[in-house]
């Protein structure tokens, strides 16, 4: 065997790029999750002293939801067989927290009374969208299959 095989063996193949809805998906998983959340705890960090341990629980339940986001998105640009259901765990927990955040009391808000139905229906229909299209998708199958 000489120097040219041994080079070409090493030589590992980069995986297929990702395209469509699913670049759409990862992207929102890494980058709009994140600065939701730094926009979440920069506007509840003064409700802390006033709310207490509720406020801090939400925030660390979407710490978490923000974590697994960006975990899921790295794992689906690399394709690695796992990373769909972590996204699908991922958009559960944001999608949870974000409704928890909604229609309870712990944590600020500035929307005006009446309009938080409106609210946990379109992030039902985002983050349950976003789920059942991982969960059906051909590109997300292939990625679990591999």
């Amino acid at each position: 065997m000489d120097l040219k095989d041994t080079i070409d063996n090493s030589i590992s193949v980069r995986p297929a790029a990702l395209h469509g809805w699913l670049l759409v998906l990862s992207r929102v998983l890494m980058i709009w999750e994140p600065l939701e959340f730094a926009v979440a705890a920069s506007g509840a960090y003064n409700a802390v002293t006033v709310r207490g341990l509720p406020v801090l629980l939400v925030l660390g339940a979407r710490l978490v939801g923000a974590v697994f986001s960006v975990a899921a998105s790295r794992g689906l640009a690399n394709r690695h067989a796992g990373s769909p259901m972590l996204a699908v765990a991922a958009l559960a927990v944001t999608g949870a927290t974000r409704i928890l955040a909604f229609v309870t009391p712990w944590f600020p808000s500035n929307r005006l009374p009446g309009q938080t139905p409106f609210y946990v229906a379109l992030t039902l229909l985002f983050y349950g969208g976003g789920i059942v299209y991982l969960l059906v998708s051909r590109q997300a199958r292939a990625i679990r299959q591999s």
